[in-house]
């Protein structure tokens, strides 16, 4: 998935190694770098959010396309789809 800005996305260790194991992070996009990079990866500059959705730090992320996945919070509960 090539994100946009304004989607929040999961990335985890499918998007890039230096987020495995419990450094999971929800991430609102807010522009995606136009620096030249390996092919299927890019730099996201945007926010991490909190559970509540809530952003709580400004940052620029080097990630793998492949590896991320959008997430959609639903009425009733949070929940990640795949799309």
């Amino acid at each position: 998935m090539i994100p946009r800005p304004g989607d929040v996305v999961i990335v985890d260790g499918k998007a890039s190694v230096q987020f495995a194991d419990t450094r999971r992070l929800l991430f609102r996009v807010i522009s995606v770098g136009s620096k030249p990079t390996y092919e299927g990866w890019a730099w996201l500059q945007g926010y991490s959010l909190n559970s509540a959705g809530e952003a709580i730090e400004r940052r620029e992320i080097y990630v793998q396309h492949a590896g991320l996945r959008r997430y959609q919070s639903h009425p009733g509960g949070n929940k990640e789809r795949n799309r």
